[in-house]
């Protein structure tokens, strides 16, 4: 049977997408930071070795934005070493490769959704680093090497702005969120179906190569988002009050517009991620759930 690899099962999109994999019949291994290091070639063709995939899925990836700006030599390690090495390792074994990728690569000051082909120009250490890794990824495999851009990633299996605001609903009488920052919030399931779907379709030879976003459909803001989490809890959408990126200063700066463009699924045969609300309401239940029933997560976008 076919295998497929599914890197950085530690975090909070692998599970979904080993879940998917597994309603699909598809056999897949699961591999944290402990069974394999990306960064290392021994330890990745020791893992090809082992479970000879026909794809590899890789979420494993450096994610603390702001720590990558006082550690961007280690961020790269993890973001641009480690895609090519899995990237080479993939060449070798003939294996298609999936690579989770940001809105971070651009620039964040648009003001229309940014197309797959657009000129990327990252303004952080956390979005040279995972730039770093797409070009790793599209120049060792031009013809099986899958970049997948997605943002404002959130689910029931890690820490995230969802979780982080249900938290907050319970214990804060208002809320500053910020409004001057555009975004498309976004399901691990959902993207963890994308990713599974655009795999098949690269094996059986009817998606090429290349790049594609993996957001929602539709925008908000951070503030729109937040009053849309407390309708869902029953809560006063007014005790959420806008305010600017100004009052919460962070190391790296964050981009005021990430809204991706989705033209790139057109010729896949896969339509595009559905609108964030209606996935919000879809996956709240779970959220809800993995909140209020173990430890409190940290935001970590």
């Amino acid at each position: 049977m076919s295998v497929w690899l599914v890197t950085g099962a530690g975090g909070m999109l692998a599970p979904d997408v080993l879940e998917r994999l597994a309603a699909d019949g598809i056999e897949a291994v699961g591999a944290g930071r402990a069974d394999l290091d990306i960064t290392d070639p021994e330890s990745v063709r020791a893992a090809m070795a082992a479970h000879r995939p026909v794809a590899v899925v890789n979420c494993a990836a450096w994610t603390d934005v702001d720590g990558a700006e006082s550690q961007e030599e280690a961020a790269l390690a993890v973001n641009g070493t480690g895609p090519r090495v899995l990237a080479e390792a993939c060449k070798e074994a003939g294996a298609v490769l999936l690579h989770v990728s940001t809105d971070y690569v651009f620039a964040g000051d648009g003001t229309e959704p940014y197309a797959e082909e657009a000129p990327t120009g990252p303004r952080s250490a956390y979005g040279r680093t995972k730039l770093a890794g797409e070009q790793a990824v599209l120049d060792v495999l031009p013809d099986t090497g899958h970049v997948v851009r997605t943002a404002w990633l959130y689910g029931a299996g890690g820490g995230n702005f969802v979780r982080t605001m249900i938290k907050l609903e319970a214990v804060k009488d208002t809320l500053d969120v910020v409004d001057d920052q555009r975004g498309q919030p976004t399901w691990t399931a959902d993207l963890a179906d994308r990713l599974v779907r655009l795999g098949r379709g690269a094996l059986a030879g009817t998606v090429k190569a290349g790049v594609h976003h993996g957001t929602s459909s539709g925008e908000t803001t951070w503030f729109g988002f937040t009053r849309e989490i407390f309708r869902l809890l029953g809560a006063d959408p007014e005790r959420v009050r806008p305010t600017t990126s100004a009052a919460f200063v962070r190391p790296a700066p964050r981009p005021s517009y990430s809204v991706l463009g989705h033209e790139g699924w057109r010729d896949t045969g896969i339509e595009p991620i559905r609108d964030w609300r209606e996935a919000l309401a879809e996956a709240f239940p779970s959220l809800v759930a993995a909140e209020r029933g173990g430890d409190t997560p940290d935001i970590t976008r």
